[in-house]
């Protein structure tokens, strides 16, 4: 009997070339042979996710989670990333097993109005994305080079809009967010050293705790960082790069989990640091000028212009992904085109940009509480999506042997009454 998953080198692999065969993730598939540059060629959608989800918004909660509880909230990330990869895995076995988008294949299956309902939903969550983004591109750059932040909002603004005048949108975008999301990662590792947080005390904040106070940024954060509607473009990644069920192991292992885990760890680390630097000050991050002085008290100006590199690197990586969505699953809820470089798509990714920016310009008072709060506003729609994803996924007809197991159907409910919950409370906070 063959060993199963078995690795070796091939003869006929050039010198430093190694060749990995491995069984088939799927019965009755040819195994599949992959170099190192291979592997490195599926990684890509779910980095475009990760991208998305790691914007100003996501930012700005994790600096005032830190600054206002010092290590408390850290368990809100951790709890959000596993969530978050196991429905990003769900939209990847949707990409590859549905004969049409995913949109599209919820409307076959579920009813027009439900696919159409879905993308206004996620077009709704986009528009809420675009402020925050808005926001933080002119931020971010401002500390670097000077001058108005609403000036460097518009600049930002232009220069995404010009990404969709090439025809290969989706490939720009995403080869573009991994390069940017690497840089992200070096610079908040360095933002990390400056500051030195104390380690046992952010490990003593993996237990999940409620401060009070903390309900609305809980549900900021999680908001932030548990985006189903970023889990829910996944699919389309897939369907660009048309990936088969041979593919699904190693996109797992080099895509989904990487992904995911990158901008999850970036927060963690970002809370710890806000902990250490605004915890020993005592100051909060309610204002344009608390937020970028973040790292001068123990860097000097070196530390805030590591905070700017990456909050603009943040910011301008989620705009472009999050108004490329957007625009790409609108388009395909109106049956004018899944693809993100569809006429369609194109013109409502435009409006997405369009109305960040105004709303940018027209609430320049209180920026850093307008991106928590839109942030809070997407869980009310995310439901919807992650009820959508589960259903989806468990059809027999249209995963087949990708279908939904037992573990992924549990983490799903949780997810699920994660997400409901926070809706709730988000809620009731209002109506308080």
């Amino acid at each position: 009997m063959s060993e199963p998953n078995k690795t070796t080198t091939s003869p006929r692999a050039h010198r430093g070339q190694i060749i990995i065969h491995e069984a088939s993730p799927t019965p009755g598939l040819p195994a599949k042979r992959r170099t190192f540059l291979g592997y490195l060629a599926l990684m890509g959608p779910a980095f475009v996710v990760g991208a998305w989800q790691f914007g100003p918004g996501n930012l700005t909660t994790a600096v005032q989670a830190g600054s206002r509880f010092d290590y408390s909230l850290v368990w809100v990330i951790a709890v959000s990333t596993i969530l978050m990869i196991f429905f990003t895995d769900m939209s990847v076995r949707l990409g590859i097993a549905t004969p049409t988008s995913l949109i599209t294949s919820i409307k076959d299956h579920l009813g027009k109005w439900v696919g159409v309902l879905a993308g206004f939903g996620v077009f709704g969550i986009t528009l809420m994305f675009s402020v925050g983004n808005a926001v933080g591109s002119g931020l971010g750059l401002s500390l670097i080079f000077g001058g108005s932040p609403v000036l460097w909002t518009v600049v930002c603004t232009a220069a995404v809009g010009f990404v969709l005048a090439f025809r290969n949108v989706y490939g720009i975008v995403e080869k573009a967010l991994l390069v940017i999301v690497v840089l992200m990662g070096l610079a908040f590792i360095a933002s990390t050293v400056v500051a030195q947080p104390d380690w046992y005390r952010s490990m003593a904040g993996m237990v999940p705790s409620l401060p009070p106070g903390s309900e609305i940024l809980i549900v900021a954060l999680v908001g932030t960082n548990f985006s189903i509607n970023a889990a829910f473009y996944t699919s389309y990644g897939i369907k660009e790069h048309r990936r088969t069920r041979a593919d699904y192991r190693d996109i797992t292992l080099v895509d989904t989990i990487p992904g995911i885990v990158a901008p999850g760890i970036m927060t963690a680390l970002v809370i710890m640091v806000a902990a250490a630097v605004l915890g020993k000050t005592g100051a909060e991050a309610g204002t344009i000028n608390a937020l970028a002085s973040v790292f001068t008290p123990l860097a000097g100006p070196v530390g805030a212009m590591v905070f700017a590199l990456g909050l603009s690197g943040a910011a301008f990586s989620s705009m472009i992904a999050n108004a490329t969505a957007g625009g790409t699953m609108l388009s395909d809820a109106l049956g004018r085109g899944a693809k993100a470089g569809s006429p369609t798509a194109r013109i409502l990714t435009g409006i997405i940009l369009a109305f960040g920016l105004i709303i940018t310009l027209s609430f320049q008072a209180s920026p850093v509480g307008l991106i928590v709060i839109a942030q809070s506003l997407t869980v009310l729609i995310a439901p919807l999506l992650g009820i959508l994803i589960v259903i989806m996924a468990n059809k027999t007809s249209v995963m087949g042997d990708l279908r939904n197991r037992w573990w992924h159907n549990l983490l799903g409910a949780i997810g699920l009454i994660t997400i409901i919950a926070s809706s709730l409370r988000l809620i009731t906070t209002l109506i308080g």
